[in-house]
């Protein structure tokens, strides 16, 4: 991936997460707000790096703990926590790990897109978007506003749609000149002025864990 690109913008995640990504976004809330719209209860909430959620999703039950990397498996509180918060023994479903920029909350998940249902509450102070690209390589937008979910589309493909047409809803309109997700994150970065700097979303997030 070419880095010289990273430090602006959002269009760099969908190089960033070749397979498969989920980014959210939530208007007025705070990471931690985020995670609990989400169900997840505020004890098991664990702060990890990019690459240790990656670890922890793609890890077999049967391996032992000393395989992780970022973890030091004689640290019998560092395994407690990571076990009472679903993090271990089985892996979880999906890991979303969640940050702040700018007056929003954004979330990240590696493959699933746990956060799409919950949008809505999601969007009870302001706005909510969650861009979720598949392993197949489709994407999928969602919009809700202020408690309600408003538009459901895949870029270019408007018969497709639930809800408002995304031209009403937000004025976008996808030309077909780039991929679908990273033509919705451009917009974005006009419409919001948003930026998540690389090295952020690569760090220690607050993570929660969800079957």
């Amino acid at each position: 991936m070419d880095r010289r690109h990273e430090r602006k913008g959002l269009r760099w995640i969908a190089d960033a997460y070749p397979i498969s990504f989920t980014l959210t976004l939530s208007e007025g809330l705070s990471p931690h707000d985020l995670l609990r719209s989400l169900d997840a209860e505020e004890q098991h909430v664990v702060p990890l790096t990019r690459s240790a959620a990656l670890e922890l999703l793609t890890r077999d039950e049967e391996d032992h703990i000393s395989d992780l990397e970022f973890l030091d498996w004689e640290d019998e509180a560092a395994v407690a926590r990571l076990t009472d918060a679903g993090f271990l023994p089985a892996p979880p479903d999906t890991i979303v790990r969640a940050g702040a920029v700018a007056g929003w909350a954004y979330a990240l998940e590696e493959f699933h897109c746990h956060t799409g249902a919950y949008l809505a509450a999601l969007s009870q102070r302001g706005r909510a978007f969650c861009i979720h690209r598949n392993a197949k390589g489709f994407s999928r937008i969602e919009y809700a506003l202020q408690g309600e979910p408003v538009a459901s589309f895949e870029p270019g493909l408007p018969h497709l749609t639930t809800g408002t047409p995304a031209e009403a809803a937000l004025g976008f309109v996808h030309s077909g000149h780039e991929a679908g997700d990273v033509a919705f994150l451009r917009f974005l970065e006009g419409e919001l002025g948003l930026w998540l700097p690389w090295e952020e979303t690569e760090a220690e997030l607050p993570a929660a864990a969800f079957a």
